[in-house]
């Protein structure tokens, strides 16, 4: 270290004493009169003592704008934050709202420019090119830097991320904050050191080269999909086979069929936070979801800092947990819209049984409760939603629609314990439960290990990866073995096979799914064949175990691994498919005659059965598809698409809301499309509707159940 270089730690050193002085000193400052005095009177003696750092490093990489910056030159008179960030911290996470409300407050013309300054953690971090999907990702539209090998971090002594250096209009430093939530003091420095400049003269109102890097994303139906669930083979064992998949950049739920194709899509292209129907609700950056069964979904609304629930029954969203803003409790307890939550990452459904009746009841009678378990990644802990009153870990009674913790102290740490509230995690980003064993396997992203929580007593154990000593969070690499000596990088998701009883892995910033062993805490690669997985975020298995889907998050895209011969290909999603839009399919379609429900609307249930003439059949292997039609948002149908199996009927069931006092009459259809092929081996293409008209009168019924028999020769189709 030259001896600039320690001058500099040294002064930046005393910087962060000074300021641990001046906020003890604005605190007990009794008038706001006297709060200003006391900062003019700092700025004054800073602005005399401290000289400016060294400037930013030539031919680094700069996102979000046309031209590198340089404090000597560019950024000359204006008051400049560095935000020493890497964009894996979910701390650094916590404060780029504030950072973009102090924007907001004070642009560039008033002299305040942030420059985020990505100091890395992991390896997988120092790539431009990743820095530049977690620009566009996290929607970071100010300056930042690639400071590839950390000089400017370490030339300023920084200790932590994310830390906030306040600098001068000549680059001299003033203010440093290290951590998160402190936005008030924030303000009131800039807003002091913005009027203390000025009345020198010293700040310019020129602008700078900014060109927001979101504008090279590329334009596709999904944007950087953070996890992805299935419906069926693992809670929910009713209903049909859907995915729901966090769309996190576009701020929304997809819901699909096995076949890719869009049955719903639950809330806007823009973040917010509101509950209502599918299409006025809002959400923010979503990641993890599960099912609770064929109608309900749990969604973790991570930048909302809320637990949201999707009812597909009823197409609306409401929020169960959380206030829609950050909380830093680590114990909780309130009911769950009253309890302030931190960026939850992930959700898992478990189902048990009261820890006291055992001792009363034959077991196999007591009935079971059910509870929501939340990967915490804000306060590095596991909590759970407790749907049902439930007597669990050391006769702990906990109240139905309360939220709390049940495992980590919130120190950020790869701590294992006997007793769950001694345990620590750092950053838990993916959980999954493995009913058998009634563990919860957890990607514990920060310490880089697969961690795993007993749901039957509370013990908290290491699977693969990570390091014995529970303070070192850099033990990551991209090593195949068993337990510590097996490395990983940041992984995110985590799914659980019933059928081959392995963990599932994406280790996402070595950018490969892996394949755990947890009997015998091993670990190896899936040489997926076909595929270049890009910061994989989510996975979760098909009903039958034979295949893996993937949120490939960096890539836009879903992927299905078959864990047979583990070739990869990417999921086809048809969003014109939806039922949502106001699809008509050409030609006349068959009319049936009127469904008369009461004007509160109710129930249609169909029975629609394809009798084909003797001379023809279905082609073989040729899928049978057919599609419901919907008037608009405010009905629900159970199932919106699917294939025809041979043999068999499509069952229909629809919800009709209640009239429109506008409306006498609404209808709805269903589409078919088919291949037939007749005795004479000629093969053909059919496709029809089948419109029902539904009216509204004081003596209608509340459910209508019909059988409906469609008659199809090669020349004719009618009812």
């Amino acid at each position: 270290m030259s001896v600039e270089d320690a001058e500099q730690v040294e002064m930046l050193d005393q910087l962060a004493y000074n300021c641990n002085r001046l906020r003890h000193e604005l605190k007990a400052a009794s008038t706001a009169e006297e709060e200003e005095e006391i900062l003019k009177v700092y700025l004054r003696k800073a602005d005399e003592t401290h000289q400016p750092v060294g400037d930013f490093k030539e031919d680094l990489d700069w996102f979000n704008v046309e031209d590198p910056l340089t404090l000597g030159e560019s950024l000359r008179g204006k008051i400049v934050v560095l935000d020493f960030f890497t964009y894996c911290c979910i701390n650094c996470m916590h404060i780029l709202p504030d950072l973009k409300k102090l924007e907001e407050m004070f642009t560039v013309e008033d002299g305040l420019v942030v420059i985020g300054v990505h100091s890395a953690k992991f390896d997988n971090e120092k790539d431009s090119a990743n820095i530049l999907s977690a620009v566009q990702r996290y929607n970071i539209t100010h300056p930042v830097v690639n400071d590839v090998n950390s000089a400017m971090w370490n030339e300023l002594n920084v200790q932590c991320w994310p830390t906030l250096l306040v600098l001068g209009p000549r680059g001299n430093p003033l203010f440093v904050l290290m951590g998160e939530g402190h936005f008030p003091i924030l303000v009131k420095y800039i807003r002091s050191a913005l009027e203390f400049y000025r009345n020198q003269g010293a700040i310019g109102a020129g602008s700078l080269p900014i060109k927001p890097s979101t504008d090279l994303l590329m334009k596709s139906n999904l944007k950087f999909p953070g996890k992805i669930a299935c419906s069926k083979g693992s809670e929910a064992e009713d209903g049909a086979e859907l995915y729901a998949i966090a769309d996190s950049g576009n701020h929304r739920v997809v819901l699909i069929n096995a076949q890719g194709e869009v049955l719903q899509k639950i809330g806007g292209k823009s973040a917010g936070f509101a509950d209502g129907n599918f299409k006025t609700c809002r959400f923010d950056s979503p990641q993890g979801l599960v099912f609770l069964d064929s109608n309900t979904i749990f969604v973790a609304d991570t930048e909302n800092h809320a637990i949201r629930k999707i009812c597909l029954r009823t197409r609306t969203v409401e929020t169960i947990v959380g206030t829609g803003k950050q909380g830093n409790d680590r114990v909780g307890g309130k009911i769950g819209v009253e309890q302030e939550i931190s960026s939850p990452w992930d959700v898992a459904v478990f189902r048990t049984k009261d820890m006291d009746m055992s001792f009363h009841m034959d077991e196999s009678t007591i009935p079971e409760k059910t509870l929501l378990l939340i990967a915490m990644a804000g306060t590095h802990q596991i909590w759970a939603y407790f749907i049902d009153d439930l007597i669990w870990w050391k006769f702990r009674k906990c109240t139905q629609g309360t939220c709390a913790m049940i495992a980590g102290n919130g120190n950020e740490e790869n701590r294992n314990n006997a007793y769950p509230t001694n345990a620590s995690f750092a950053q838990p980003s993916g959980i999954a439960i493995a009913r058998d064993t009634k563990e919860l396997f957890i990607a514990d992203s920060e310490s880089s290990c697969v961690r795993k929580l007993s749901l039957s007593d509370g013990k908290v154990s290491g699977v693969v990866g990570g390091e014995r000593n529970p303070q070192n969070l850099f033990a990551f690499g991209d090593v195949d073995g068993k337990s510590v000596l097996a490395k990983l990088q940041h992984p995110l998701g985590v799914t659980y096979n019933g059928r081959d009883k392995l963990i599932y892995v994406a280790d996402t910033y070595n950018h490969k799914i892996k394949r755990i062993d947890s009997l015998t805490q091993s670990v190896t690669t899936l040489d997926v064949k076909g595929h270049a997985f890009n910061e994989p975020g989510g996975l979760c298995v098909n009903p039958s175990g034979t295949h893996l889907y993937v949120a490939d998050t960096n890539n836009h895209t879903i992927e299905i691994v078959s864990l047979a011969t583990l070739e990869a290909r990417t999921l086809s999603i048809s969003f014109s498919s939806s039922g949502n839009d106001a699809l008509r399919h050409p030609g006349t379609p068959l009319q049936f005659g009127r469904l008369v429900l009461k004007p509160q609307g109710g129930k249609i249930r169909l029975s629609i059965t394809l009798n084909l003439e003797q001379e023809l059949g279905f082609t073989e292997e040729a899928p049978q598809k057919w599609n419901v039609y919907l008037p608009n948002d405010s009905w629900y149908v159970s199932q919106q698409n699917g294939t025809l199996r041979k043999g068999h009927s499509v069952d229909i069931d629809i919800t009709v809301p209640e009239a429109s006092f506008r409306l006498q009459v609404d209808s709805f259809s269903v589409h078919f499309k088919l291949a037939l092929c007749s005795s004479r081996g000629v093969c053909f293409p059919r496709s029809f509707s089948v419109a029902f008209p539904v009216c509204y009168e004081k003596d209608g019924l509340d459910c209508i159940i019909e059988d409906v028999h469609v008659k199809i020769d090669e020349n004719l189709v009618k009812l």
